[in-house]
């Protein structure tokens, strides 16, 4: 048999016509069970990448547009008991949550307290702030983690995939003893398209992580510049409290 009739039979024996184009799904159906499983893997990945991005996404920007109405609000001059009274009776976020936990940390400690316990009493605040303030900055970051170890983990996993579908092809090379370009050109672009669908699960999820991990260092750096702004306004009640009853 001449050359020519080798490699029809290695294109015959491939399942691709010559001259066809292949298409990305006929590659993943005709690949190894092991590296659809890992296609499979990795195209889960992305969906659950992409989940926690949009998810991520609106979160930021509902905590924007809470502590930019809390600031009008609470920058307006309005009393701050009222302020704390409309507060308390819903669920808060971001600033509002942390001016209602120092605002009940305040009540608590200043109703009855004597003087000596106002020094105490800023402390206090500056703890419950602090608390808050990790608090909310665990409800941004939560799932962040998984945006890291898919954009580290997924090239790596893709690649396997590909080693394991050469491996194969090879493996038929050597089965059929035909060492045609149309015998091993199918397996090895069945096995680099593991690689791409790494990639492709890889690269938006490390963007989208580093964007969004910048998001919220932002955010913790406005909710830190509160609670200082915000702890300096409670210690000069505090101050103004024990001068008063020290007069009295």
């Amino acid at each position: 048999m001449n050359p020519a009739d080798i490699a029809a039979t290695g294109v015959a024996a491939t399942g691709f016509a010559q001259g066809s184009e292949v298409s990305l799904l006929s590659m993943f159906w005709s690949a190894h069970i092991v590296v659809k499983l890992v296609m499979l893997g990795l195209l889960a990945a992305s969906v659950w990448c992409w989940a926690i991005i949009i998810n991520k996404v609106i979160l930021l920007r509902r905590t924007q547009r809470a502590i930019d109405q809390f600031e009008e609000v609470f920058w307006s001059g309005a009393s701050l008991d009222e302020l704390y009274t409309t507060l308390s009776a819903r669920p808060t976020s971001g600033m509002a949550s942390l001016f209602v936990a120092a605002m009940r940390e305040w009540r608590r400690s200043v109703q009855g307290a004597a003087t000596s316990t106002f020094m105490g009493l800023q402390a206090r605040i500056e703890k419950v702030l602090d608390v808050s303030i990790a608090r909310e900055v665990e409800k941004l970051e939560s799932n962040l983690l998984v945006l890291a170890t898919v954009a580290s983990a997924s090239p790596f996993i893709g690649l396997f995939g590909t080693v394991w579908g050469i491996m194969s092809s090879f493996r038929s090379i050597a089965a059929s003893r035909n060492t045609s370009l149309a015998v091993v050109a199918p397996g090895i672009a069945e096995a680099l398209f593991a690689t791409a669908i790494g990639l492709f699960a890889a690269i938006p999820a490390l963007i989208a992580y580093n964007k969004l991990q910048g998001d919220v260092a932002k955010k913790q750096a406005q909710l830190e510049g509160f609670a200082d702004e915000f702890s300096s306004i409670l210690s000069r009640q505090i101050d103004q409290r024990a001068a008063h009853d020290q007069a009295a």
